[in-house]
């Protein structure tokens, strides 16, 4: 077929919005394959998610610290690893400073997800979140932070936002083999 110059007329099929939820069901099903049968040979995952997404659950003082983005990654400590198909959310447990945390993210709130080890990589868009005058007038209504805040003994508090995505750095709680002589 040859190129014209002409568009591609737009369409009334939601092609990019099914080849996003597919991708999303091959992230899906990564999460539940390493649930059941832990993570083979060198394989690990990057998951970057938004922090400020709707369902995500994650502790007060980790969603002041990342108030829009964050990455975490599961590769040597991390514990109860779940893939609810149904809800389409994922929950892990995992330690920030020494303090055992559990994160709910649900499959919609995820940005990036990689797994270094075959350098395959995939990025989802996200809708952004209402701003703070147009959201729910009862969050609390909705689940979001109900845990946590009654967990830790304290409300979240609001954070403005940070100009650039922060990453969480993982590397002092990863084992470091000794050089073989």
């Amino acid at each position: 077929m040859e190129d014209d110059g002409a568009q591609r007329p737009a369409s009334l099929l939601p092609y990019d919005d099914w080849t996003e939820q597919a991708l999303r069901h091959v992230v899906a099903r990564a999460i539940a394959h390493v649930a059941e049968h832990g993570l083979p040979g060198g394989h690990h995952f990057y998951l970057t998610f938004r922090t400020d997404h709707p369902g995500v659950v994650i502790p007060p003082r980790l969603r002041a610290q990342y108030p829009q983005e964050m990455t975490i990654v599961l590769q040597h400590q991390f514990w109860d690893l779940r893939m609810d198909d149904a809800a389409g959310l994922i929950s892990v447990g995992l330690s920030f400073g020494g303090v055992p945390s559990t994160l709910v993210i649900p499959l919609d709130a995820v940005t990036a997800f990689a797994d270094p080890e075959v350098r395959y990589g995939l990025r989802f868009t996200v809708a952004e979140p209402p701003a703070a005058g147009d959201a729910a007038p009862d969050a609390a209504a909705s689940g979001e932070d109900a845990g946590d805040a009654a967990a830790d003994g304290a409300p979240a508090e609001a954070v403005p936002a940070p100009e650039a995505p922060q990453v969480v750095s993982l590397d002092a709680f990863r084992r470091r083999n000794a050089p073989k002589d």
